[in-house]
């Protein structure tokens, strides 16, 4: 071989490598927008994690995902979602209706899968249909079963049996409950309740509304799904206790925590379902094909030793319809 041709063929080899890895594709950037802090939501984050490795997807391997956390202040829930957009994401995996509502009002364009809706996400615009969304949002719904509330209430009823005055304490700027406000004159009348609703939009709020509860004199307690609630959980619980007060919330940790009961969806495994989503949407299909989901799996967990200490006795057909027992 020539020398001239010697140091071309050298040139190039030592070239190839270089335009090799300039072609390679970039990895792929997954947006985590959750309304509480990691502490809170590291179950969930797990949860989607696993379904991600389940899935050959390995985090800083061959996906990225960004995360950013509310702390529990919904106000900051526009801003995270646009710094989030910025990253130019393939998806964005949302944990509120109003971080989804958020998102959606900065990005029309990049694939947002929710976890956590519990409003008819055709009646807020955010899709066409449940089983073709259309746009660019899709996703794990908690409930499309309007008598939640109701069915809650029962069995916030069938451990304490002699309460007739509750106090439902719920936002009623998050649409989530909202919806559900408007069922509860209702439903209560239905069941023969009298209730008092206790706003709770932040932190701020929580003193004063459990102070104004032991003024009223409600005999039991119907705490919403709003994030702020699940932010500052063990607060919230112990609360409860301080007041005497038997109640209901929406996820095991309540329970877990010392609250009396819980009854709602398994989160983790609407996270680890997610990661089907995201899979797809790797794969080319648009988030407009692909259906939104209800909760499959409901969970009622009772706090045994919190009954004990509120002097109730749970009967045993009751304990047998529970998930869980905390004894």
């Amino acid at each position: 071989m020539r020398r001239r041709e010697f140091i071309t063929a050298l040139c190039g080899a030592a070239a190839w490598p270089l335009a090799a890895r300039a072609q390679q594709p970039a990895m792929p950037v997954i947006g985590v927008l959750s309304p509480v802090s990691p502490a809170v939501a590291v179950r969930n984050i797990a949860a989607f994690r696993q379904g991600l490795r389940d899935l050959g997807y390995v985090e800083g391997q061959n996906v990225k995902i960004a995360y950013r956390f509310a702390e529990g202040v919904s106000e900051r829930l526009a801003s995270l979602a646009a710094e989030l957009v910025a990253l130019k994401p393939s998806a964005i995996v949302v944990g509120s209706m109003l971080a989804v509502v958020s998102a959606r009002e900065v990005t029309q364009t990049i694939p947002i899968i929710m976890i956590g809706g519990t409003e008819d996400p055709v009646r807020l615009g955010l899709a066409e249909s449940f089983a073709r969304p259309g746009r660019n949002v899709t996703g794990f719904l908690l409930t499309a079963d309007q008598d939640l509330l109701g069915k809650k209430l029962q069995l916030l009823r069938d451990a304490a049996p002699d309460i007739a005055r509750v106090g439902i304490m719920a936002n009623p700027d998050s649409v989530g409950d909202a919806a559900e406000l408007k069922l509860a004159p209702t439903v209560a009348a239905r069941m023969g309740l009298q209730y008092r609703l206790f706003e709770v939009r932040a932190e701020a709020d929580l003193e004063p509304v459990f102070a104004a509860a032991a003024r009223d004199g409600v005999q039991g307690l119907y705490v919403s799904w709003t994030p702020v609630f699940n932010f500052h959980r063990p607060r919230v619980v112990a609360m409860t206790s301080a007041l005497r007060l038997p109640a209901i919330f929406g996820f095991r940790e309540f329970a877990q925590a010392g609250g009396l009961m819980s009854y709602g969806p398994d989160l983790p495994d609407l996270y680890r379902r997610s990661a089907t989503y995201v899979d797809k949407i790797l794969k080319g299909t648009p988030p407009g094909e692909l259906p939104m989901q209800l909760t499959e799996k409901y969970e009622l967990v009772i706090n045994l030793r919190t009954a004990k200490a509120l002097g109730l006795t749970i009967s045993e057909s009751f304990l047998l319809v529970a998930d869980e027992v905390i004894e």
